[in-house]
This record gives C-alpha cells, sequence and structure tokens, in this order.
C-alpha cells in the first residue's frame, strides 16, 4: 500500500539526514508543503532550530509575477527560510533517496489575504468576519483558489498534488489564544456560524427566495446562546431542527453549487499546468470530508460528482478516532490519513481501514523519535 508523510520544507533544508531517516521509515513518498498557511512548528531533530514560526500564509516557491499581475488576491512568498525556492530544494532532496514528492496545496484557509481582503472573507450571521476564511462564492476567491492550485501543485518534479480547503472554511481554526469555548457549539451550530452572508452570498440566497436567511440563522442559534439547545447524534438532522428543513436545504444546495465550482475550476487548473509541464500522469486529490455540509480544511465534497465530472483523482480522508467512511467509486484513490503524532492526539500505530489504497502520515517532522519509531513498525507490520 503505498504511503506518503507529510512534510514542510523547513524539515529537510538544513538537515542533510531528514531525506534518509523519512525513507528509512518505510514510506514511498512525502507530501511537501508549498502553499501553506501560518503556523508555528517544531522541530525536533533539525541540527540548528528546535521551532519555526511561519508568520503568514506563504508560498515556498518563486511565484510568477506575469501570473499574479493584476489579480486582486496573490499569494505572499516566504521570508523564513533561507531559500530562493524552498520547495523545489527539499524535492531534489527527497527525489535523491528515492521518494516520490506530492505538493500539498493550502487554498481557501488564509489569514493574512483574508486581513488584508476583508471583503473576500465569510461573514456570518451576525455580521462577524472570519479573516483567516476565504469566500469561495466569491469571484476573486474562485480565481486566486484555481491560480494558486496550478502554480502551487504543478511544481517542476512533483508527481501529484493534494488540495487543502478546497471548498467552504467557517468558524472552526486553530487560532492565537483562542477564547470561544465558553458556549459549547455542536456540528449543528458550527454548520450555521459557518454560513456566508458577504453581500455575493447573500445575493444567492435572495434569488434562491430567502431573502433573510441571515435573520433565521441568528433566531436558531438563539436557544444555543441560552443554553436551551437540544443536542443531536446526526448533524445534519441537527441543522433541518434548528434552522427548518427547507432552509437548511436551501442553504446546502447554495453551498454544493459554489464548492463545485471552486473545486472544478481547481482541478482544471492543475491538469491545465502539470500538461504543460509535460507532466502525464499527474495525481490530483482533494483533502475531503465525504459529508458534503462540512467545512475546513478537510472540506465537504459530494463524491461521485468530484471524482467523476468534477475530474479529481481520489481523496485524503481523516482517519484518526472514528475512521472515515470510504467512497466505493473504483479506480480511484482513497488515502487514508492518520496523525500519527501522540502529542497531537494521534497514534503512531496505524492500521490501514476497509476501503483505503493507500495510507498518510501526519506528520513526520513533528513526531517524536518514539512516534518515528512506532511508525516504522507498524509499516514493516
Amino acid at each position: 500500500m503505498r504511503t506518503s508523510a507529510f512534510l514542510y520544507p523547513w524539515d529537510v533544508l538544513g538537515d542533510p539526514d531528514a531525506p534518509a531517516r523519512i525513507a528509512d521509515l518505510g514510506v514511498d513518498a512525502v507530501t511537501l508543503a508549498s502553499a501553506y498557511h501560518s503556523t508555528r512548528a517544531l522541530t525536533p531533530r533539525h541540527p540548528r532550530t528546535r521551532i519555526v514560526t511561519a508568520p503568514y500564509a506563504a508560498v515556498y516557491y518563486p511565484p510568477s509575477e506575469e501570473l499574479w499581475a493584476g489579480r486582486a488576491l496573490r499569494p505572499r512568498r516566504q521570508r523564513w527560510i533561507d531559500a530562493e525556492d524552498a520547495w523545489g530544494e527539499a524535492a531534489e532532496r527527497l527525489a535523491a533517496v528515492g521518494l516520490e514528492v506530492a505538493t500539498w496545496v493550502v487554498l481557501a484557509h488564509n489569514s493574512r489575504l483574508g486581513g488584508e481582503n476583508p471583503d473576500s472573507t465569510v461573514l456570518n450571521a451576525y455580521g462577524d468576519r472570519y479573516p483567516w476564511a476565504l469566500c469561495v462564492a466569491r469571484p476573486e476567491v474562485v480565481e486566486y483558489c484555481a491560480a494558486l492550485a496550478g502554480e502551487a501543485g504543478a511544481r517542476p518534479g512533483a508527481v501529484g498534488t493534494e488540495l487543502e480547503s478546497c471548498g467552504w472554511y467557517g468558524l472552526a481554526h486553530l487560532h492565537a489564544h483562542d477564547k470561544i469555548g465558553g458556549v459549547g457549539l455542536d456540528a449543528a451550530a458550527q454548520y450555521l456560524m459557518s454560513l456566508c452572508f458577504c453581500e455575493v452570498c447573500s445575493a444567492g440566497y435572495a434569488e434562491a427566495g430567502v431573502p433573510d436567511l441571515a435573520g433565521a440563522v441568528r433566531a436558531a442559534l438563539e436557544p444555543v446562546w441560552a443554553g436551551r439547545a437540544e443536542r443531536f447524534a446526526d448533524e445534519w438532522s441537527g441543522v433541518e431542527k434548528l434552522l427548518g428543513a427547507d432552509l437548511a436545504a436551501v442553504t446546502l444546495r447554495r453551498r454544493k453549487e459554489r464548492a463545485r465550482a471552486v473545486q472544478r475550476a481547481c482541478v482544471d487548473a492543475v491538469r491545465g499546468a502539470a500538461g504543460a509541464a509535460g507532466a502525464a500522469a499527474f495525481s490530483v486529490l482533494l483533502h475531503a470530508d465525504t459529508a458534503a455540509h462540512r467545512v475546513g480544511a478537510n472540506v465537504g465534497v459530494e463524491p461521485e460528482w468530484l471524482l467523476g465530472e468534477g475530474g479529481a483523482d481520489g481523496l485524503v480522508l481523516p482517519c484518526t478516532g472514528t475512521p472515515a467512511a470510504f467512497p466505493s467509486i473504483p479506480g480511484r484513490t482513497y488515502a487514508a490519513n492518520f496523525t500519527v503524532v501522540r502529542g497531537m492526539g494521534g497514534d503512531p500505530a496505524v492500521t490501514p481501514p476497509p476501503g483505503a489504497t493507500e495510507l498518510r502520515l501526519y506528520h513526520a517532522g513533528l513526531a517524536s523519535e518514539e512516534d518515528l519509531a512506532a511508525v516504522r513498525r507498524s509499516l514493516r507490520q
């Protein structure tokens, strides 16, 4: 079973032992970040550093001035690794020990772009902006995501790409000094708090015959804030009971339409860029959740559409905790994504679930020596 480990460029650059150490795990490939959100990351084995702080979302290669000239949204270059093309240099070193390398591209999650372009972000029913979440109903966001997917996805030497947050992003976000846990929001309330009401989305709901959906959402959430909300075992039935089945259906239909548009645009852009570079057999996977209403890094998708008309080759599905439900569409890639860092709630003893065709290990650069040893034993078994 083909297995790939996630890495950041800084896990490799400056550490001459890193490529061989990763290959020794027993993996076949590395999924290497080429466009990634802001983060603070541990580097437990690096000879020169222990903490890398990436203060804003950035690309780890030289972006094309020609491609991005005149666009409303454009990516920022990283400044914290001493390399002109950090992705390219790291990829070459990994390939030199026999590892295939795919790109890892984060799209609609970008706090810096959102902060600089608030009109392009999700606006909740209360008028609050989510600067970390670009609204994929907006034309400039679709254009940005597609251009970034093509450029960051089809890097020279890559065998494929994995697109993260290729769809709706919402309330949930690992944020500095978070203070939003005072009222527990279940999945139904999280969905309602993740709906967007920017002028583009509001116009779409009005065209669907619901001119004041935001007011209906606020009313539906009142019992949640007052502590009187019923808890629902099934997420979507919870949304329907809070908002009403008809209005819930309107939101889901609209969000599916916009998710399809951005996903198809991104897949097409990668195909175009890979074809222009002569990469005929180039794999395009989405980090996904098979429940279409879900939001976040693993975006809700419609598998039959995405793996058919949508043009994607497969899905990377989260499997830490309760394993994901894998589709049964033949001839597609279904990668089971396991967090293998115990300190992040994972388990390095990986067991492939039924239906998985590949494995993903998150994250070989962050894991302890003990975790990596357990991964090595698990893969050899």
